[in-house]
């Protein structure tokens, strides 16, 4: 009847373990199947914008070739003067990040337009396949070719091509481009995919063009044929599992053809990565189902080993003995007894692989024969210390059978039997592994230490709570403070960053960095140097530093010095807007501020004037005299210009000898007039020009809103058809713009007789 009991105890426990570990099972495979579908959604989405961005690169560039093989296609633009072509052909589109230049080809590959230099560079590109295919004929239209090294620059490019027609209709050359494969490397490296996660992408023959992570071998590959190409190549998008031919790792797919470009993107995450945290809920779940099961078999089997203890005590005991043994041999130090006569009583098997002789072999032995007489001598005194009840601990190198040297740590402990030492415990443990760790961490902290010295940007760690640890050399360059002043003083009193004004604080990033627990994005600002209150442009990021167990344990910001980058730049806007040799505003900034003066105008009711001046007789200075001089002829008139009208107004250059004056805000065109005699009054003058006196005439002509036009473009157009009549009229003269059939009409001068700019 008792073990009938034990028996019905037992099968209940098994079939209640079963439900539950049926109910946790179910509810794993649960839990995998919807993070299986997040990735998926996940992989979609992500392919669908790479698709977006690289697509909006494609075709920003094959905008800019179109416009070239119009623009080379136009009588008008090739008689061009080489430096206006240029701007002409080769627009400020070529300007984004990743493209590099534009080359015109000839029919036989030879270089003779670059969008780099106005004299092209030489090369010829006969052998590249974008030029044989269009002399093929076998490819109309944009060409995508294989992924080159640049032959001008030596950088990884991707080269994209039109051609180009003659009047005949025959093929007359290739322009071509080249979009930098680190632009698209940088853009897949922006991505975090987990370990063994990839980005690709292809061109639809199946070579590939780029690639993350990053593989040089593998550029311009072609993977046609492969089970995941073929995938790929059937349909515009997808998902799917499948293995990579690169390293046969198995991942989810997603993929899209790019646009109506011969290009295909994929991004892949390995499943495993995909089912990482799955598998960590799984084992929480699993064990915790495996716990409260073996809770119910252990719950029958105490009572049932209650039953049987009895039997058992004796097995137990052999049991007990057994697994000391084997927990003995398969340590993996050394563990020994040596009698107090230094003959070995028991040994384990660790000694076979350090001495080569089994614990048979050992038994009964001197510890003179197993050591031999070198080590022995060196082991000897603390063997004696040993022996006479004092625990010894050292640490000793010796060459092992094989010829490596083990480095281990030995412990001698006494046997004593009150008084009397019977014996020596003995444990040696191999610390080789230790010690190559610990001389490669003060390698690896050496090395950082002298990284951290000779990097160009400085460098601040500190600890947990924002108090400064370190310094590296250009640190302390830009603020002032010396390492060992700096140390310990809170990083807010080291780094006082400032807008880039100089006129208000900036929150500290690395503060940011501590309480976000992320890195911080580069931040633009100020820092005053400690002593001499130098100004120094910078970028600083910071990042926290975490253990391996992800406590933050300090931070670390890096401040990039961009003083040179912020100067250039704000030149570079300036020179943008303005003309370089008189300083006045371009015809980019005259459209814009004729803009504002028009709507001004129509909310004001108001008339704006637009003039048109032109020197008479400046090519024969040039000519004559030289361009230095036209030059400085040309400087001073534009003096002169500013000096005659209003702040408000805007005196430009439009181009070689002629100018443009904007007057905003005006009633009459009587009020034009006015300025118009100010300006040949101003300019009655002689000009001291590299010794010479030189007098030179003006032309111009004038046009008004609302009467002449309703836009700058037709203001310009009929400003510039006076003053061409003001020319032929017999120059020195202004004239109002009167109509189409109108002859323009003349301004009267104070001195209508006189010889104006004579």
């Amino acid at each position: 009847m008792r073990s009938s009991a034990t028996s019905r105890l037992i099968l209940l426990a098994a079939l209640l373990s079963l439900g539950i570990g049926g109910l946790f099972a179910r509810s794993i495979w649960t839990l995998r199947e919807e993070a299986w579908r997040n990735a998926e959604r996940t992989k979609v989405n992500l392919v669908r914008t790479l698709d977006q961005n690289i697509a909006r690169t494609m075709e920003s560039f094959d905008l800019s070739i179109q416009g070239v093989v119009e623009g080379i296609g136009d009588p008008r633009v090739m008689a061009l003067p080489v430096e206006m072509r240029q701007r002409a052909l080769f627009d400020n589109s070529l300007r984004v990040q990743g493209i590099g230049s534009i080359l015109v080809l000839d029919r036989a590959g030879n270089v003779v337009l670059d969008s780099e230099f106005p004299e092209p560079r030489k090369a010829n590109f006969a052998d590249r396949d974008y030029v044989k295919v269009f002399e093929s004929g076998a490819h109309t239209g944009l060409y995508v070719g294989a992924p080159v090294r640049a032959r001008l620059t030596g950088l990884q490019s991707l080269p994209v091509s039109r051609a180009y027609y003659g009047p005949d209709g025959q093929l007359a050359g290739v322009v071509v481009g080249t979009i930098r494969l680190a632009h698209f490397q940088s853009l897949f490296e922006a991505l975090n995919l987990g370990p063994d996660g990839s980005l690709n992408l292809f061109r639809s023959d199946g070579i590939v063009i780029a690639r993350f992570p990053f593989s040089k071998d593998v550029l311009g590959r072609s993977l046609a044929g492969t089970p995941n190409m073929r995938i790929f190549q059937s349909a515009r998008s997808g998902v799917f599992t499948g293995r990579a031919a690169f390293d046969n790792v198995e991942r989810l797919y997603a993929f899209r053809h790019v646009g109506d470009y011969p290009l295909m993107v994929n991004v892949a995450q390995s499943v495993d990565a995909i089912l990482a945290g799955w598998y960590r809920s799984a084992w929480l779940l699993g064990g915790f189902a495996l716990l409260l099961m073996a809770a119910c078999v252990g719950l029958a089997g105490l009572f049932a080993r209650e039953l049987r203890r009895r039997q058992q005590v004796s097995g137990q005991l052999q049991q007990v003995e057994h697994d000391l043994r084997t927990i003995l041999n398969n340590l993996p130090s050394m563990i020994g007894y040596w009698d107090r006569n230094q003959y070995n009583r028991f040994a384990n098997h660790a000694y076979l692989d350090w001495f080569g002789m089994t614990p048979d072999q050992l038994r009964g032995k001197h510890l003179r024969e197993l050591l031999g007489g070198d080590l022995y001598e060196k082991s000897r005194p603390y063997l004696e210390q040993a022996l006479q009840g004092h625990p010894q601990i050292f640490e000793r190198t010796r060459v092992d059978n094989q010829g490596a040297a083990r480095h281990s740590i030995v412990s001698y402990v006494p046997d004593v039997d009150g008084d009397d030492v019977r014996g020596i415990f003995v444990q040696v443990t191999d610390i080789t592994e230790r010690k190559h760790m610990e001389e490669a961490l003060f390698e690896e902290k050496e090395r950082m230490r002298l990284t951290l010295k000779a990097i160009g940007d400085a460098v601040v760690c500190t600890d947990a709570q924002g108090v400064v640890t370190y310094l590296n050399p250009v640190a302390q360059r830009l603020t002032g403070w010396q390492g060992f002043d700096a140390a310990g003083r809170s990083v807010d009193e080291v780094i006082r960053l400032q807008s880039p004004d100089g006129q208000a604080p900036q929150p500290s990033p690395l503060r940011l960095a501590l309480q976000q627990q992320k890195p911080v994005e580069p931040t633009r600002g100020v820092v005053l140097h400690r002593t001499s209150g130098q100004r120094f442009d910078v970028e600083e990021s910071a990042s926290p530093i975490t253990d391996r167990h992800g406590q933050i344990t300090g931070a670390v910001t890096v401040l990039r010095d961009v003083t040179d980058t912020v100067a250039m730049q704000e030149r570079m806007a300036h020179l943008a807007q303005y003309d370089a040799l008189t300083d006045l505003p371009n015809r980019v900034l005259l459209q814009d501020r004729a803009r504002q003066a028009l709507a001004q105008a129509r909310r004001d009711g108001k008339s704006v004037a637009v003039m048109y001046i032109d020197l008479d007789g400046f090519k024969q200075v040039n000519d004559t005299l030289g361009h230095d001089v036209g030059d400085e002829l040309l400087v001073q008139l534009a003096q002169r210009l500013t000096g005659a009208v209003r702040a408000s107004d805007t005196v430009c250059r439009q181009g070689g000898d002629e100018f443009v004056v904007l007057l905003p805000g005006i009633d009459t065109t009587e009020q034009a007039s006015h300025v118009a005699r100010k300006i040949m009054a101003a300019c009655s003058a002689p000009y001291l020009l590299n010794g010479r006196v030189l007098s030179v005439e003006l032309s111009g002509g004038i046009a008004l809103f609302p009467e002449h036009g309703q836009d700058f473009e037709t203001l310009s157009r009929h400003a510039d058809a006076a003053m061409y009549a003001a020319k032929h009229a017999g120059r020195r003269q202004f004239r109002v713009y009167a109509g189409v059939d109108a002859e323009p009409v003349r301004v009267a001068l104070e001195d209508d007789q006189a010889s104006i700019c004579s």
